[in-house]
């Protein structure tokens, strides 16, 4: 881990000294028997699981200063979500002024842990994931229009831009001057498309390790919703089936097809998937730069991913025959989760 990340966690254990957060769940009435830390990416906030006296568990979030307009915007969101019913982490106690959370433990196994145990049986928990969407999607545009910059054509843009920066053009896969301008082209053209789009709530990050099974099946708590904002209407699907954990064709045409009955709802969709998939893969190359490595074998099968979706789109499909002879040492070998057919 480089000593950039090490001083980053030192600075939080700093501002938010185990003795300050056990003083605040005793006030609580919280009585912790250990603080036990959680594994978490870049971001500054710090969460901990709360062992009680009493039995149980609940999760502290703490928020630096510099980040404390996040544990608002949770608040906020919460009660949107709660209010189309979508199932989210209570809130039990809640200081946004000294940075710090009390919330209701979801569990520890996402649906992402559970990828081993067979298609068939996530097939549910896809099932009731592609209904939250939709739930999130019906929220009033008004309620979430102020909570954060809409996921426009300039932030899609960007985002791409890092994915370029970071991994494509390090690593040589961008090709010469003239693939590198068409495809530099076809990704102007497919964020152009998405931020012409009527946009709609999505919450930002809709993937399987933000989603926690739960009883009875295959119920699901939503995490990690503080961004929720307005997007294209693919967008949280796009993820959904595209980010992390990657289910068999049959599972998303099965789910997918009664939304994308049109040739607009089916480009709309594979420039969703293709973007995020591309935002993706520069993402795991940031954790990667910061020491942050354990996603980086998601890298292949998320870029094997956005090969495919470039293909169905009129702005990308002449370039993808010479992008997968360029990406394939990447490519290769296929991890046992990367199943399309």
């Amino acid at each position: 881990m480089p000593l950039v990340r090490r001083e980053e966690l030192l600075e939080r254990q700093e501002e938010f000294p185990r003795e300050r957060l056990s003083a605040w769940l005793d006030r609580l009435g919280y009585p912790a028997v250990d603080l036990v830390d959680l594994a978490g990416d870049v971001s500054p906030r710090r969460y901990l699981r709360v062992e009680l006296r009493n039995g149980g568990s609940v999760i502290l979030a703490s928020y630096p200063e510099a980040v404390r307009s996040a544990c608002c915007r949770f608040v906020v969101t919460t009660s949107r979500l709660e209010a189309v019913g979508v199932r989210v982490p209570a809130l039990l106690a809640v200081d946004c002024d000294a940075g710090l959370m009390l919330i209701e433990d979801a569990g520890e196994s996402t649906l992402y842990a559970r990828g081993g145990t067979g298609w068939r049986d996530l097939y549910p928990y896809y099932e009731k994931a592609v209904e939250i969407a939709r739930r999130i999607a019906g929220i009033p545009p008004a309620d979430v229009a102020r909570l954060s910059p809409p996921l426009g054509e300039a932030l899609l843009r960007q985002e791409l831009q890092q994915t370029w920066e970071l991994f494509l053009l390090p690593g040589g896969l961008t090709g010469g001057r003239e693939l590198s301008e068409r495809l530099r082209r076809g990704f102007d053209e497919l964020c152009s498309h998405l931020g012409r789009e009527r946009a709609v709530p999505c919450h930002r990050d809709f993937m399987v390790r933000n989603l926690v099974p739960q009883e009875p099946p295959p119920d699901l708590v939503v995490l990690d919703h503080q961004d929720l904002r307005l997007g294209p209407p693919f967008y949280d699907l796009a993820s959904l089936f595209n980010d992390s954990l990657f289910p068999p064709r049959w599972i998303e045409d099965r789910l997918l097809k009664p939304m994308l009955d049109s040739i607009a709802a089916r480009l709309s969709y594979h420039r969703a998937a293709a973007q995020r998939t591309l935002k993706a893969v520069g993402t795991f190359a940031a954790f990667s730069r910061r020491g942050l490595d354990r996603h980086r074998r998601l890298i292949p099968p998320t870029l094997r991913r956005a090969l495919h979706h470039l293909a169905g789109l009129p702005e990308t499909e002449a370039v993808t025959g010479e992008l997968a002879r360029l990406w394939a040492p990447v490519l290769e070998p296929a991890p046992d989760r990367d199943l399309l057919d």
